[in-house]
């Protein structure tokens, strides 16, 4: 029974996020790989998603904790989607432990980053130790400072997937950069659209995130121009690629991860009835499914481009 709440804190139904940046970061590289040489290797690509997941794990455990210690999850109305685990508040876990659990999991994800600054080269020890001050600065100080959401885009969206394209590659590209970029728009909106039910609890607590700071409506604004920007951004650059404005944007099989819109205009539509739970939770619901699939849709293109 003990090991199963130790499981939920972890708030599993999360760490497909791991898995789809993993698989992402590693589709690119191993498109590159066959258009232009190169050996994929896998035990590199396990080895970085253990560890980005590791991460991932210890971001989940201190937001709880943290959350815990201010009384936000002592106030939030929990959904699916939002409001923490519910193992403190329950009192199924003592503070102290999932505080240890949370910088545990950090701590042993730094041995990983190590091996592959030594392995891989030093040029990826800054997008490693960004990911690091977004993941552990992020509750206690970044969400008090006002747009807190880029932190999450960047530390567990845009840079795991960069990480993961160069632990093989050894290199930053611009068609890597470029492929990047709706994975940081995409987690930066999970974030957005799943705080909108804890507004109110998170402005007692000092919390500066958008639905805060902008109100409800102009944040659904906000989540709105951003998840249609990132199916505009992948039909931009495939589009760039095809009538050769630049040599490598994005892969014409990219367009797959366009599949995807109708749950994002069903988010969106959500999105914009913040104040209806019965409509937002369904939205947020949608959103996931979005984050997900176009990221592993993304994936499958750069997969069909180096097999076809």
């Amino acid at each position: 029974m003990k090991l199963k709440v130790w499981f939920a804190e972890t708030r599993p139904q999360f760490l497909f996020l791991s898995v789809v940046l993993a698989f992402l970061g590693s589709c690119i590289a191993w498109y590159e790989f066959k258009e232009f040489g190169g050996t994929f290797h896998l035990g590199y690509a396990l080895l970085a998603f253990f560890g980005l997941l590791l991460c991932h794990i210890s971001v989940n455990v201190l937001n709880d904790y943290f959350d815990y210690k201010s009384g936000i999850d002592l106030e939030v109305r929990r959904t699916p989607f939002s409001g923490g685990s519910g193992i403190l508040p329950a009192t199924l876990l003592k503070p102290r432990q999932v505080l240890w659990f949370g910088l545990v999991s950090f701590l042993l994800a730094v041995p990983i980053g190590v091996y592959f600054v030594i392995a891989r080269g030093w040029a990826l020890l800054p997008l490693l130790l960004v990911a690091a001050v977004c993941i552990i600065l992020y509750t206690p100080f970044i969400t008090k400072i006002g747009w807190p959401e880029w932190a999450p885009g960047l530390g567990m969206g845009a840079l795991p997937v960069l990480g993961v394209y160069f632990v093989q590659t050894t290199a930053y590209t611009l068609p890597a950069v470029i492929a990047c970029i709706p994975s940081g728009i995409l987690v930066h909106n999970l974030l957005l659209l799943n705080e909108f039910p804890d507004a109110e609890a998170d402005g007692k607590a000092g919390r500066k995130t958008l639905p805060i700071v902008m109100g409800k409506e102009k944040a659904g604004i906000v989540y709105s121009v951003l998840t249609l920007a990132v199916y505009l951004w992948i039909i931009g650059w495939v589009v760039a690629e095809l009538t050769g404005v630049v040599a490598k944007g994005m892969p014409p099989y990219c367009l797959i991860a366009l599949l995807t819109l109708p749950l994002a205009i069903k988010a969106i539509q959500g999105a914009r009835k913040h104040e209806e739970m019965d409509k937002l939770v369904p939205a947020m619901a949608n959103n996931v499914l979005v984050v997900l699939l176009t990221q592993f849709l993304l994936g499958i293109g750069y997969i069909l481009a180096g097999v076809f």
